[in-house]
């Protein structure tokens, strides 16, 4: 069974979809997390953003792994290395919205997040589950939440990752994620036609999950 979890950036749609694969049992795939690593790597080898083609080669050079510890965490390994937490860092949250809008970035890494999630039972979180990656899940979902209250949690988020971070600084880089991930060419952030829409602004991450499990369990 596949399960699709889309949505912006702050939608609580990581959190819902680790805690969901939890209590089912499911292996949890962060897509975001693939394009987070190979960001990270086109930083330390000193490829210039806006050089597509070396972009390009390097993408079909690397090897990314999504490991679930048994407390649930998802552990991610770059060519062989855990980069789960330098993936987080807020020079990758600033410059892996431009790497994922790469048309040929996105095919290459369709490849993975397909394979990764048709061995198994498993739930997947990102921007284009539900449209591109398996639109052919059995249960899709849209998080969605009020723009300044996504701000909010990512702001807290990053804060208790003890980075730091101003509110300004992340109100920005949210709105222009937000404008590239929507506007991007191949495969933009949007909703599925048979996803199951979710405002979240003014719920719990316990209400959510409920939410979403109950839609599941109707699936069953």
């Amino acid at each position: 069974m596949i399960i699709a979890i889309d949505g912006p950036a702050g939608a609580g749609k990581s959190t819902v979809a680790k805690i969901i694969a939890q209590k089912l049992g499911f292996f949890y795939i962060d897509t975001g997390a693939i394009y987070r690593a190979l960001t990270l790597k086109a930083i330390e080898e000193g490829i210039d953003i806006r050089d597509t083609t070396r972009l390009i080669a390097m993408a079909k050079d690397t090897e990314i792994e999504l490991i679930n510890d048994q407390n649930g965490s998802l552990k991610v390994f770059l060519d062989g290395r855990d980069v789960t937490l330098e993936i987080r860092q807020p020079r990758i949250t600033k410059l892996v919205s431009d790497i994922s809008k790469i048309r040929e970035i996105r095919e290459i890494m369709l490849g993975l997040q397909r394979k990764l999630g048709s061995t198994r039972d498993s739930v997947l979180d990102g921007r284009d589950i539900g449209t591109v990656v398996f639109p052919e899940a059995e249960k899709k979902f849209y998080l969605d939440a009020q723009f300044q209250e996504r701000v909010y949690r990512r702001y807290r988020e990053l804060r208790q990752l003890s980075q730091d971070v101003t509110l300004e600084s992340v109100e920005d880089d949210l709105r222009n994620r937000d404008s590239i991930d929507s506007s991007r060419e191949f495969a933009p952030l949007k909703k599925a036609d048979d996803a199951i829409y979710i405002d979240t602004t003014h719920m719990s991450i316990d209400e959510v999950v409920s939410k979403v499990t109950e839609h599941i369990q109707k699936a069953k």
